[in-house]
């Protein structure tokens, strides 16, 4: 027999068991809060399994993302049709008999190989005249505050009230495969906090990392910094500061940011992939923000702190990728020693609570 769902109107279906595809945002941070569509889909529909469309940047992540049964690596050229490779996508997807697809970028682009796929239920919103790619429109796209309120609205059924809180990513990171990973990088068993100070669009970074972590090994703790080629001029700026107790661990795979994230006692990022990765591992992370605003562009799970500077910079939020006023006044007046001694309380408040377990 059906039961309720934990949305109003909305029944339980363990009898279905379609296979479902997602064709989700492919930004690191947007792809991890997409887990949060995963869950509600779950809880609707418990034996229906859940396939991503993934690029090869993003497809690690698959692994660590409880209810996907798999990721479809298929990275298309950007500003291109490509006619020939949604074809064999297409054919891909077929094989897999998917009942539904769930579209999630607005983009015409974005529907053509579900739509040639035939698959029957072909879910998103009005947008880029996508008439017969997409079967069941969704509209007020613009009226959802949120953009996870966006996504998670295409899991449900047209109309139903939207809740004030959706179910959080949830990462799980096997604990072998964190102590394999110590083991591999050498970095032995002592406490360490894990940095990721890059971010798409440089107005996101803060300035102080080397600061902090120098001040972090002289108070006795391993920094880490995490993330991918485009962030070793950090790293090697950041270890030259702090001395060798600070290790660069950045790689081009982000298998590594997952696993480091997951490692680590307490996490420091700006608002990034990385900073949703930490967050939805469940390591108390402590999130910079700058430019951007904590109540639209944070993680869901809770962070351990929410770090801005307690200056009034008149911009404040702009949400640009580039700095054109103030000097970068939102990051520059964050000092290096508020963020070491927050790290410092997240971590004693985290030993604490282990102890009482």
């Amino acid at each position: 027999m059906n039961v309720n769902s934990p949305y109003q109107g909305v029944r339980v279906d363990p009898d279905d068991t379609r296979p479902i595809l997602i064709v989700p945002y492919m930004w690191i941070g947007d792809f991890v809060r997409g887990h949060t569509v995963v869950r509600v889909l779950k809880e609707r529909w418990p034996n229906r399994p859940v396939d991503l469309l993934v690029t090869k940047l993003v497809a690690p992540l698959v692994d660590y993302m409880p209810g996907v049964r798999s990721g479809i690596v298929w990275d298309l050229p950007r500003s291109q049709l490509a006619l020939a490779r949604q074809w064999e996508l297409a054919a891909t997807l077929r094989a897999r008999n998917y009942g539904t697809a769930l579209v999630m970028p607005r983009t015409w682009k974005s529907a053509l190989a579900p739509a040639l796929a035939g698959i029957p239920e072909r879910i998103g919103f009005v947008g880029e005249a996508r008439f017969g790619l997409i079967n069941q429109w969704r509209w007020g796209e613009k009226k959802l505050p949120r953009m996870i309120d966006k996504k998670c609205a295409l899991a449900l059924p047209a109309g139903t009230p939207l809740p004030p809180e959706w179910p959080v990513p949830q990462f799980r990171v096997p604990a072998d495969e964190i102590a394999r990973w110590r083991q591999a990088n050498g970095l032995g068993t002592g406490p360490a906090v894990a940095l990721g100070p890059g971010s798409v669009g440089s107005s996101k970074r803060w300035t102080y990392y080397a600061e902090a972590a120098k001040l972090l090994v002289e108070r006795g703790l391993d920094v880490w910094v995490i993330g991918g080629p485009g962030e070793k001029d950090l790293a090697n700026e950041i270890v030259a500061a702090a001395g060798p107790r600070a290790r660069d661990l950045t790689t081009n795979d982000l298998r590594n940011g997952v696993i480091g994230m997951a490692a680590a006692n307490v996490a420091v990022a700006n608002d990034s992939g990385l900073m949703h990765i930490a967050a939805a591992v469940g390591t108390p992370t402590i999130g910079i923000f700058g430019p951007t605003s904590p109540q639209l562009w944070g993680p869901l799970n809770p962070l351990a702190a929410t770090v801005q500077t307690k200056t009034i910079v008149p911009c404040q939020p702009c949400h640009r990728p580039i700095c054109s006023m103030n000097d970068h006044a939102c990051m520059r007046d964050i000092p290096a020693e508020d963020v070491a001694g927050i790290i410092q309380g997240v971590m004693a408040e985290a030993s604490n609570r282990s102890a009482q377990i």
